[in-house]
């Protein structure tokens, strides 16, 4: 009977408070995308519609343009620990425009009361557009001329650190990040083909992630999809990139946890990345159908989480529980390749001569990602004080800093990288060193380090970032080269229990 009063009072409310709104590319018929000041025009007008919704400014863009949370509770935010909270964030890519819009519908959507129930399970947070410098110029990377969705380890820009404090603060269960993939290229369309399914998603990928998170999302998020979308007549599948067959394998999207997805699942978090199909002008062609197939994926997501609140949350919070105690999975993953299993796939495609729907079988997909390099994992490692950009990297991650000195029996390794190679990591070439060990007991003078222990939310990520045979590795990026110097020592130095590895 309570229950019954509460969702007729929340209704009143909604009755009492919202509005009829359209989202400003509605009321172009979208023909036109929402231009960065009409979002922040519509935002304080579903802020001021509704009381289930509060605006929060996480941050702002290179440019100065700020960066809104969309934060939905019936209650106080993050304050009712039974509740699981989940964050969707659109338009890193400021050329991938449905995301947004799609975001917008959602957003305008959930203020009504005929989704109220969702908010009695689900603290919800929206951050609509991530890259609004970039959505003004219809480009792909913002002012800094970075690609965000590549930005999530070094996190040099200001848009994704702030998405990564948001996460931090709330510590969110799911997340979904939410993209566009043009199917549009020369080598498709010499086959004959193109893809054509309106939403593609993809989920955690990297084995160091929980295998009971990736299992749980292959075996009922992925059905749970399927049937929401395609009783809406929405076209969806798995996002697959690669291609054309026959002259380069098909795959499931990366293991490398540098983007949005991966980021936040390498934490054991129920993350996921949505692909809708963009237009053939990477603009606004098709834009109505474009965005409400994205509204209706992300509203998949919710649906399913209120379902299933329960085994997710208790999934995460124990998986997580995992990695602070160090107990999860001893070898973490250095370098993984894409594999088959026999595995072939019937890949939905629009056929140019015939102008119609057709269906492509791909004998070469590799669904399996194979670790190649596994490594026992240390109890943390020594970075020098001296070695700002690394010390610097480790703030803007928020990595737990602790005394070692409190740590009765370690020892070290250290690192010599003997020689420089390279590797092919998903069609780009990458340097890969040749090391060698040496074990010491002590010698080294911890006031010229800060310790940072892999027992941590994020150690599975401190690791892979750090490690210098990591093909995911910090050394691999421009702003750390300098970390991958033949006949040098590296910087960094492990640190491994005695009782525990010795």
């Amino acid at each position: 009977m309570q229950k019954f009063l509460l969702i007729i009072s929340l209704m009143a409310i909604f009755s009492a408070k919202s509005q009829t709104l359209q989202t400003p590319s509605e009321i172009t018929g979208f023909n036109q995308v929402t231009s960065y000041d009409e979002l922040t025009n519509f935002v304080k007008l579903l802020d001021e519609s509704s009381d289930i919704l509060s605006v929060e400014i996480i941050g702002k863009s290179v440019l100065g343009r700020e960066l809104y949370a969309l934060k939905f509770t019936d209650s106080y935010f993050s304050t009712n620990p039974s509740k699981i909270k989940v964050l969707i964030h659109a338009q890193q890519h400021g050329n991938e425009q449905s995301g947004k819009e799609g975001a917008l519908l959602l957003v305008n959507k959930l203020i009504s009361p005929e989704y109220a129930y969702l908010f009695e399970r689900i603290d919800l947070v929206i951050v609509p557009q991530v890259n609004p410098d970039g959505s003004e110029k219809n480009a792909r990377h913002n002012s800094n001329n970075a690609d965000m969705n590549r930005n999530h380890l070094i996190m040099t820009e200001p848009e994704v650190m702030a998405l990564h404090q948001l996460f931090d603060t709330y510590q969110f269960e799911v997340t979904m990040d939410v993209h566009e993939y043009s199917p549009y290229s020369e080598d498709w369309m010499q086959l004959g083909y193109r893809k054509n399914t309106d939403i593609l998603i993809g989920f955690n990928t990297n084995p160091a992630v929980s295998s009971k998170i990736r299992d749980f999302q292959k075996k009922h998020y992925l059905p749970f999809f399927n049937d929401y979308l395609s009783s809406r007549q929405i076209t969806n599948g798995i996002y697959s990139p690669g291609g054309p067959p026959d002259s380069a394998y098909i795959r499931y999207s990366t293991f490398d946890i540098n983007d949005g997805r991966q980021s936040f699942g390498i934490q054991n978090t129920f993350s996921f990345i949505q692909e809708g199909m963009n237009g053939e002008d990477n603009f606004k062609q098709n834009l109505s159908h474009r965005a409400q197939s994205q509204a209706a994926g992300m509203l998949a997501l919710l649906e399913f989480v209120y379902q299933n609140k329960k085994q997710i949350k208790k999934t995460v919070q124990k998986e997580r529980s995992k990695l602070v105690k160090g107990n999860d999975i001893k070898e973490i993953p250095l370098q993984m390749e894409h594999v088959g299993n026999g595995q072939k796939m019937q890949l939905p495609a629009y056929a140019y001569h015939s102008k119609s729907d057709s269906m492509i079988i791909v004998n070469d997909f590799r669904p399996v990602v194979k670790p190649t390099l596994s490594m026992n994992k240390p109890y943390g490692y020594l970075i020098p004080k001296t070695q700002t950009e690394l010390v610097n990297w480790v703030h803007r991650q928020d990595f737990t800093i602790i005394d070692l000195s409190s740590i009765e029996k370690f020892y070290f390794e250290k690192l010599f990288i003997s020689s420089v190679d390279s590797i092919d990591f998903e069609g780009d070439i990458i340097p890969f060193p040749s090391i060698t060990i040496s074990q010491i007991e002590s010698s080294v003078k911890l006031d010229e380090y800060i310790f940072v222990q892999t027992r941590q939310l994020k150690g599975n990520l401190l690791i892979l970032g750090l490690e210098p045979q990591s093909e995911l590795g910090l050394a691999t990026y421009r702003q750390f080269s300098f970390l991958m110097e033949a006949e040098s020592m590296f910087p960094v130095i492990r640190v491994r229990l005695v009782s525990s590895e010795k």
